[in-house]
């Protein structure tokens, strides 16, 4: 994503686009010789920087820095290179480009991180977990299944990106207000030649179409659906973040933990969740700067303003790059899940009493005793076990309670059949093997398979 974004890589863009137009304006009959077509395409990577420097000193004019930068490798073509165009069109369509294959690394990233949530859903598919709602305890699930819930946020990214890959369009060749005048008069009025210039250009640089119509740029819209797409991908990370950061002070599941890993400067017990964390920190600056995308495209007053361009040469890298670096993060978090068994089954032994509530009043009419008694019979004792646990009680001894209350009539052997905590997960390991036959393989058909792991540095 670093080489995506740099420098090289984004004027590397301008010239190619250069020599797209250079070629297909030949193709249609301007006078542009060989020798010219020739020297820009053995000069399209050796760029020198300080030379474009010393040209927009003097200009205060990047894009002509760079245009006189290329003229000078390329003396052919020295009188050909820009012919017709405007800045926007090697600046917005290079910036198209980018993104297009910004998302392209970010889906790729995505991949990582599902199949690492995979192995570890498919791994703990049938182990019993408290569910929460409110943040409070409510009825069980499976750690698999939460893992899928993960998942399926990343799935909908991909199937975002997917579709903004395929139909983002080309700004094209549009000239300077949009109303490719300019070319008109290279192409003597041939309207026809300057439609198949916009058409030849765009599939050159790999584009399905261009836009129908620009002003002097592409509406800055198709910026707010990218980094929404963008913006969406860390939301997910940062749900996944929060709900590890708050198991691992649950002490039910920890991030990875390296063995001479320092958890605190002071404390050195600590085991703190810093990945998870630095996503989160991460995402609330990515998200803070989705909304400045539809800013921006408000305020671009009719067929263009500039104070958009400053601002896109912050916010589309930083977007970009940002994310790539979450996903990093959540990929070497998914991969290394520690899962503690013992003190998941003590927790959900301390709620699920109050959670068989409905399966312990059947027994007791089953027994022979009224149900509106066995229901008072459950609240009296919930209520006096759960203030019992709130006082320093080590565990939950509702059902010791029932059992020795006569009036209930069942016996303890009895009550604890009741609490198996495989009975009340549902159909969720079910749903973890749907969930991976159905969604996640054919996801993965046609895919190659993963790039080796990056080491995170710190």
């Amino acid at each position: 994503m670093l080489e995506l974004w740099s420098p090289a890589m984004r004027h590397g863009l301008w010239r190619r686009l250069w020599l797209a137009l250079a070629e297909s304006e030949k193709e249609l009959g301007v006078a542009i010789p060989d020798a010219a077509i020739r020297e820009m395409r053995a000069n399209l990577d050796e760029i020198d920087f300080a030379a474009v420097a010393s040209y927009e000193k003097r200009f205060r004019h990047d894009v002509m820095a760079h245009v006189h930068a290329f003229g000078d490798v390329a003396p052919a073509a020295k009188g050909f290179i820009h012919l017709g165009a405007t800045s926007a069109y090697v600046t917005d369509n290079a910036d198209l480009i980018l993104m297009r294959r910004g998302l392209e690394l970010l889906r790729s990233r995505c991949l990582d991180v599902v199949r690492a949530l995979a192995t570890f859903a498919e791994r703990w598919r049938d182990q019993p977990t408290l569910g929460y709602t409110h943040l409070q305890p409510a009825q069980l699930t499976t750690v698999g299944k939460r893992a899928t819930l993960w998942m399926q946020d990343l799935v909908l990214d991909v199937e975002d990106i997917d579709y903004r890959r395929r139909t983002l369009p080309f700004r094209g060749v549009k000239g300077t207000t949009g109303t490719q005048a300019s070319f008109l008069e290279i192409f003597d009025g041939d309207h026809d030649k300057v439609r198949q210039l916009d058409l030849l250009v765009t599939r050159k640089m790999g584009f399905p179409a261009p836009l129908p119509v620009t002003g002097q740029t592409y509406t800055r819209k198709l910026d707010a659906f990218v980094l929404s797409v963008v913006a969406g991908i860390a939301a997910s990370a940062a749900k996944f973040s929060g709900d590890v950061r708050m198991l691992q002070s649950f002490g039910e599941i920890e991030e990875p933990f390296e063995t001479e890993q320092v958890g605190s400067s002071a404390m050195a017990y600590k085991r703190n969740p810093m990945r998870s964390e630095r996503i989160a920190s991460l995402a609330r600056f990515v998200n803070s700067l989705e909304g400045n995308a539809n800013q921006t495209h408000a305020v671009q007053y009719f067929e263009r303003t500039l104070d958009d361009s400053a601002n896109r040469r912050l916010v589309i890298p930083e977007m970009f790059l940002a994310t790539d670096a979450i996903l990093l993060l959540m990929e070497n978090i998914a991969s290394g899940l520690e899962v503690h068994r013992a003190v998941i089954d003590r927790r959900v032994a301390g709620e699920l009493p109050f959670m068989a509530t409905e399966q312990l009043i059947v027994r007791a009419v089953r027994a022979g005793g009224d149900r509106q008694v066995a229901h008072e019979t459950i609240r009296k004792h919930s209520l006096a076990a759960a203030r019992a646990l709130k006082d320093g009680a080590d565990s939950n001894d509702l059902l010791d309670r029932l059992a020795k209350d006569k009036g209930f009539g069942v016996n303890l052997k009895d009550l604890e059949g009741v609490i198996d905590p495989r009975r009340f997960v549902g159909r969720a390991p079910e749903q973890v093997d749907q969930f991976l036959r159905d969604v996640i393989t054919p996801l993965f058909a046609g895919e190659s398979a993963r790039s080796e792991r990056e080491e995170l540095r710190v």
